[in-house]
């Protein structure tokens, strides 16, 4: 596409393949003496605060040698542990002087359930079939703790938008004018997230509203077809169609009754769109063409599910929004992928799209929805490269995408945007429908149980915008020059610290996620996917109907317990996270021990076939504390796929709701101020509030990773038969999981920088400047402020105190 490559030539390419990079070194101890090799830019790309120096080169041998790794690791798809290869290629030999274990697995697919399934691939449909099928909406019910999140969500913020939350309530789809962006996309990014919510609840007030809200719009529906509140359209502004089209699609799926309202208003604009692109050309209009994978991700359940005489117009549209979307595929290969540290190069002129960090999160799934209708196989290995490359150079340890609007390198003081988790959960479970890589579950986990939970408060009524992986406190600092482009208030919690989109777009987080966590596999099996505690009622392909329960606190605990009865034979799948196959699960059936065949390499299922009626299961999961190496010899710590932080303790202030009047700086232009006033005649919940939080406890602390123990929860792991939980409600409050880890540390000289955190000390630079004593670690979806990812010493090599 010459407008795609126009884009790409406006800014920085990678002349050289990355092997070829200079790298320079960091002492992973506090010990003088030789250097030995943790990597990163000479740019300070991979770990760098904006204005960070950067440090020495090694040696061109010393290079060569990196060359040959990055070739042959550039063939794997991420991950033992997680996807930061930058991070742990670099850091492997280096630690595992502490005993760190950050070696890779090649997946294995040679035999993979992916060649046996019976109609991978075997179709006359132009639709490439998925790996693992997608359920209706309201087919999977929440239990346990995951229940009890969506139904503070229910009872929190987003069940309660509609009700007085201006960009919801009076947007202009709805008839009002309260919308934060000439996107008109306030009221498309709630009714994504608030249809699955609402029917993953069965709850009648929420339902209520969705009938209301979808029967306004359709009968506003304009006799050409567009749908939204635009006077005048062309193909420029089509974006709020996408996040609408997907609610619309899980309405119907939940409650036929609205098919025969929806779905002819659905190919009537379809109809209309596919004559827009028809008749224009490509608009310099980005966020639609950024995110056009959203709608074909539409188009092709329509095309499966009601065609309606139109198949033909709705493959074509298909290919007219990919030509007339950006090229992701083009994006992601060596030759204009962006390498270099995007702090020190103009993004502005033309990959902007590429690194903004929602835009990015999104795109993650692209290639798998083009290779749905297109067939070409070499966007399998080019969604992998996309996966790869993005943790690798802007990964938190969270499970999210690190970016302040733009995508910001490795920094643990940079922002990640509550927007971007949620987006990269959906673009992760959907690549694992498609891909079927385990891989990408995992970090669709990683992201769940992680980076979405420690965003906002435990009771579900305030949010950040942007959380630090490290972030002692969430208070009011200096964005400029330490943001890329966020407010002052941006990682605070409130109604609305800052932009208002995620206020409206987070809501879809668990509630999609809950609709991923089983699948259907080939014709006569189905698989949980995700692991979580969910009940599901499906009919496979064959005719079988199965219902099957999972009682389990995970991932607070590990085991996983399962009653499931079918009218016929069928295989029944769980999928092994990577980080527990080293350790194989104890499994008992129908009440004997098991002994199972290993799961899929690729994939991570566990096949169990059962015979027709009444089966139990119960699977067990045997995690090991994990040492991941991040940037700069710091460390990230892991029990299962739980994060860990440490624990800086919590002091509160509670303030008045608000909504942000935002100064932005953006790089490029003069200083943007948007207000968004709450009406003062708008009764506000009573539960709705601002906080700033402090720190009660040191949080400039330096780990000896040697002293790291873990120590479970006394509470024996729920196995009953009710949807009930024993774990605490809420479970994301502080001290609300029982698990913990301590470890010796120190207090180490870390000065701040625009009111937070400077960079991470260096080696050289890390002397106690106090006692060692013991310090605790905590879940981090549980510590709304913490440290997690932290200098590494040794005791047994420190001896020296400053002061």
């Amino acid at each position: 596409m010459e407008m795609r490559k126009n884009l790409l030539a406006s800014g920085p390419k990678q002349e050289t393949p990355e092997c070829e990079k200079d790298y320079t070194v960091v002492i992973p101890t506090a010990v003088e003496g030789p250097q030995a090799p943790t990597w990163r830019n000479p740019d300070g790309g991979l770990g760098r605060r904006r204005g960070e120096p950067g440090l020495s080169n090694i040696t061109k041998k010393s290079r060569g040698l990196v060359c040959a790794l990055v070739s042959m690791l550039s063939l794997v798809l991420i991950y033992i542990h997680n996807p930061y290869i930058s991070s742990i290629i670099c850091s492997n030999e280096v630690l595992k002087g502490y005993g760190f274990d950050a070696s890779f697995h090649a997946p294995d697919s040679s035999q993979s359930i992916l060649n046996s399934s019976p109609d991978f691939r075997e179709t006359d449909s132009p639709l490439v079939p998925f790996t693992f099928a997608p359920l209706p909406l309201g087919s999977i019910k929440p239990r346990g703790w995951l229940h009890e999140q969506l139904k503070l969500m229910a009872d929190g913020m987003a069940g309660h938008e509609f009700d007085f939350y201006p960009i919801v309530r009076s947007n202009p789809w709805l008839g009002g004018t309260a919308e934060y962006s000439s996107l008109n996309e306030g009221f498309p990014y709630w009714f994504n997230g608030i249809v699955p919510l609402a029917y993953a609840l069965d709850d009648a007030r929420l339902k209520a509203q969705i009938r209301n809200a979808t029967q306004y719009v359709l009968a506003h529906q304009q006799a050409s077809g567009w749908l939204g509140p635009e006077a005048t359209y062309d193909s420029s502004t089509l974006w709020a169609r996408f996040p609408f089209f997907l609610g619309l699609i899980q309405l119907v799926e939940a409650d036929s009754s609205f098919s025969a309202q929806v779905i002819p208003a659905m190919h009537k604009f379809v109809n209309l769109m596919h004559a827009l692109l028809l008749n224009e050309e490509p608009t310099s209009e980005v966020w639609g063409r950024a995110r056009y994978a959203d709608m074909i991700i539409c188009l092709q359940w329509l095309y499966e599910t009601h065609p309606e005489n139109n198949a033909k117009v709705l493959v074509d549209t298909m290919q007219r929004l990919k030509d007339y979307g950006l090229d992701w595929a083009s994006y992601y290969t060596e030759q204009n992928y962006i390498f270099s540290d995007l702090d020190t190069i103009s993004t502005e002129a033309g990959s902007f799209p590429f690194v903004h960090a929602v835009n990015a999160a999104q795109g993650l799934k692209t290639g798998a929805v083009d290779f749905r209708f297109t067939r070409n196989d070499s966007l399998l290995q080019n969604s992998r490269n996309a996966v790869q490359w993005t943790f690798q150079f802007h990964g938190a340890a969270s499970g999210t995408i690190l970016g302040d609007e733009r995508e910001s390198g490795l920094s643990p003081t940079r922002g990640s945007e509550l927007c971007t988790a949620v987006e990269a959960m959906f673009s992760m479970s959907y690549l694992y429908q498609v891909l079927g890589d385990n891989a990408f579950a995992d970090q669709c986990e990683l992201a769940a149980f992680n980076a979405l939970p420690v965003a906002f408060t435990a009771d579900h009524w305030a949010h950040q915008y942007i959380t630090q992986p490290n972030q002692p406190w969430s208070r009011p600092v200096q964005a400029s020059g330490l943001f890329w482009n966020v407010g002052n208030h941006a990682q605070t919690y409130g109604l609305s610290p800052n932009y208002p989109c995620c206020t409206v777009n987070h809501p879809q987080g668990y509630p999609k996620f809950l609709s991923a966590s089983f699948v259907r596999v080939g014709r006569n099996g189905l698989g949980h996917a995700l692991l979580s505690p969910a009940s599901v009622s499906a009919t496979l392909p064959d005719g079988t109907l199965v219902t099957a329960t999972c009682d389990t606190d995970y991932p607070f605990r590990h085991i996983l317990k399962y009653t499931i009865y079918s009218t016929n034979p069928f295989t029944f799948y769980i999928r092994l996270p990577t980080w527990s196959i080293s350790a194989p699960p104890l499994i008992s059936f129908n009440g004997s021990p098991y002994t199972s065949p290993p799961p899929d390499p690729h994939s991570g299922m566990l096949g169990l076939p059962l015979a027709r009626g009444s089966n139990t299961i119960v699977l067990t999961l045997n995690p090991t504390l994990r040492i991941a190496p991040r940037a700069n010899a710091t460390i990230a710590i892991y029990h299962g796929p739980l994060l860990y932080a440490l624990d800086v303790g919590e002091a509160i202030t509670t303030l008045p709701p608000s909504m942000a009047v935002l100064t932005r700086t953006s790089p490029s232009s003069a200083p943007i101020t948007n207000s968004f006033p709450l009406n003062p005649n708008t009764t506000i919940p009573h539960q709705a509030h601002d906080y700033i939080i402090n720190n009660t406890l040191p949080w400039a602390i330096a780990l000896d990773p040697d002293t790291l123990v873990f120590h479970a929860s006394n509470t024996s792991n729920s196995s009953s038969s009710t949807a009930t939980s024993s774990l605490p409600n809420p479970i994301w409050a502080y001290h609300a999981p029982a698990s913990f880890i301590t470890a010796q540390g120190c207090s180490i000289a870390w000065p701040l920088d625009h009111g937070v955190p400077a960079r991470v000390p260096l080696v050289g630079e890390r002397n106690c400047t106090g006692p060692w004593r013991e310090v605790v670690l905590r879940p981090y979806g549980s510590l709304k402020v913490h440290m997690a990812e932290l200098p590494v010493v040794s005791r047994r090599n420190t001896t020296k105190i400053v002061g």
